[in-house]
C-alpha cells in the first residue's frame, strides 16, 4: 500500500492563513515547498501583499520549510515558536539579525514600517 504524500495542511504551524499566503506564493506542494528558502518566501510574501508582514511569518516558513525538506524532524523544530527562539538568539544587541537583514530585498525592507522605526 502507498503512502499517502503530505499535503501543506499537514505540516504543524500551517492553518488557513499560511494556506493563503503559499497559494499566493505559488507554492502548491510539501515538494515545492522543500526547494524554498523561508527568508525569500518571507520577502515576497511581502512584496506580493503589498504590505509587511508580521515577523512570525517568517517564523512559520522556517518550520514548514524544515518540515518539508525533513519529514521525521524533531517535533519541536515543527512549532513556529521553536524558529523564533532561534531567530532570537542570532540577534544583535539591536535587536537585528545582520545576516537576516543582508537577505532581505532592499524595497521590503524599505516598504515595511518597522525599517522606519529603527
Amino acid at each position: 500500500m502507498k503512502k499517502k504524500a503530505r499535503e501543506l495542511k499537514d505540516l504543524i504551524s500551517i492553518g488557513p492563513a499560511m494556506l493563503r499566503d503559499f497559494e499566493l506564493l505559488g507554492i502548491r506542494s510539501v515538494k515545492e515547498l522543500a526547494k524554498q528558502d523561508a527568508k525569500k518566501l518571507y520577502a515576497k510574501l511581502g512584496r506580493v501583499a503589498k504590505q509587511h508582514q508580521d515577523i512570525c511569518v517568517l517564523d512559520t516558513f522556517e518550520a514548514a520549510v524544515a518540515q518539508a525538506k525533513n519529514p521525521r524532524l524533531a517535533v519541536e523544530k515543527c512549532q513556529w515558536w521553536w524558529w523564533s527562539g532561534e531567530r532570537g538568539s542570532k540577534t544583535t544587541r539591536a535587536g537585528r539579525n545582520r545576516e537576516w537583514l543582508e537577505t532581505l530585498d532592499v524595497e521590503v525592507l524599505r516598504a515595511s514600517s518597522w525599517m522606519r522605526s529603527g
